[in-house]
């Protein structure tokens, strides 16, 4: 059988026809015109060389780039053009342990430290010298807060064998006290001990039924007139002109006691400032607290300058910085020849601010003199306790628990 041409399959392509020189010498011209692409390079030298046909058939197998190993080379590859931090983090990684670069790359130049002082600057501060420990208190042994100087045959206040009753009851039975010019008197006992029957006495508001009450050598009832302007009083729970202002109740009660209107004014405005009512005066009384009410009846009672100040609970509804202003503007009284007789139930107020006391239980004075001997080493309060009877026990109240459901 005779083959047709399209059967001869086996006739090779002649070796010779694809070398031709020339061929060869175009690609590198085209080469020098127009730069080919870096991964195209190795192809257009291997295109130079002598190799055989075969190796020309694969030039577009792109296996050449993937057979390249850059790590072999790290000293002629091409610079870097990024500079960011992922290159040097993939040189760190790829190279082999402690190279050279990676040690460039650890040793990064610190922010450098604040610059200590230099000799210029001053000297460092001296070491300080520790302080002397305090000496501890004695919370019993402790004298009153203010000592004074007093002398007891000088009397402001003078009562002898005081005597009240209201119908069968027995509210002052026979209370003997006097009280040194200069002195800072209190008065203490439980509820319904006849503290406030007493002072009601003292100032004339309340007749006694016996007994003899004179106010630096004015007897009270024989001569109210002449004792009651050398008092000034605070009574407990004390009904004012509310409807008025500040100014206008101190005006009203410096020109009752004689004073002049300018002399009023001027007393008026110190009392204020002492008292920190300034910015109150020009206020109707009814729309004070109860701490500020307080404070201007106190300023009324002091407004003529009295030798002697009768007052019941002068630091009820006041709050603790008031009350020390109060206890402030008390003892330059007392430091100026003023006489003050109060009444209290806060022990702790009577022992840091009085120089002596007296204890009324069932309208009789179970203990007198100062602080010191009326406490009997204890504190005042424990002496009170132990006067009036001690505390009564709450025996009965378990209904009061909320565990007894």
């Amino acid at each position: 059988m005779k083959r047709t041409p399209a059967q001869k399959p086996a006739t090779p392509a002649k070796p010779t026809t694809p070398a031709k020189p020339t061929a060869a010498r175009r690609p590198s011209t085209a080469a020098k015109a127009a730069p080919a692409a870096p991964a195209e390079a190795p192809d257009v030298a291997a295109a130079g060389t002598s190799a055989p046909a075969p190796a020309r058939k694969k030039p577009a197998a792109p296996r050449k780039p993937a057979q390249r190993k850059p790590a072999a080379k790290p000293t002629t590859a091409a610079p870097p053009t990024t500079g960011t931090a992922e290159g040097i983090e993939t040189a760190v990684v790829a190279a082999p342990p402690a190279p050279a670069p990676a040690e460039e790359i650890v040793v990064i130049p610190a922010i450098p430290a604040p610059a200590r002082p230099s000799a210029a600057t001053p000297a460092p501060r001296t070491p300080r010298v520790p302080r002397t420990p305090r000496k501890p208190r004695a919370a019993v042994s402790t004298p009153p807060l203010v000592v004074r100087d007093i002398d007891p045959d000088n009397i402001a206040l003078s009562i002898r064998g005081l005597v009240k009753k209201f119908g069968s009851t027995t509210a002052v039975a026979g209370i003997d006290i006097d009280v040194p010019q200069g002195s800072f008197y209190g008065i203490v006992g439980p509820n319904g001990a006849g503290k406030t029957t007493t002072l009601s006495m003292v100032t004339g508001l309340l007749r006694p039924d016996g007994g003899t009450i004179t106010v630096l050598e004015q007897d009270v009832w024989r001569d109210p007139v002449a004792a009651k302007r050398l008092i000034g009083v605070l009574p407990d729970r004390l009904r004012l002109f509310d409807r008025l202002t500040g100014r206008q109740l101190l005006y009203y009660s410096g020109t009752l006691r004689g004073l002049d209107a300018a002399t009023v004014a001027h007393r008026s405005d110190d009392l204020a400032s002492a008292f920190g009512l300034e910015d109150a005066l020009g206020r109707l009384v009814s729309d004070y607290s109860a701490g500020m009410t307080k404070k201007i009846a106190l300023a009324c009672s002091m407004i003529h300058s009295p030798r002697l100040l009768v007052l019941d609970e002068p630091f009820e509804s006041v709050d603790p910085v008031s009350a020390a202003n109060v206890v402030e503007i008390l003892e330059k009284y007392v430091a100026g020849g003023g006489t003050v007789v109060l009444s209290s139930h806060s022990m702790d107020m009577i022992q840091r601010v009085c120089d002596r006391v007296a204890i009324i239980v069932e309208g009789q004075v179970l203990a007198k003199g100062t602080v010191d001997e009326v406490r009997d080493g204890g504190t005042l309060e424990q002496r009170f306790v132990e006067l009036a009877g001690g505390r009564k026990s709450a025996e009965g109240m378990e209904w009061l628990l909320s565990s007894s459901d």
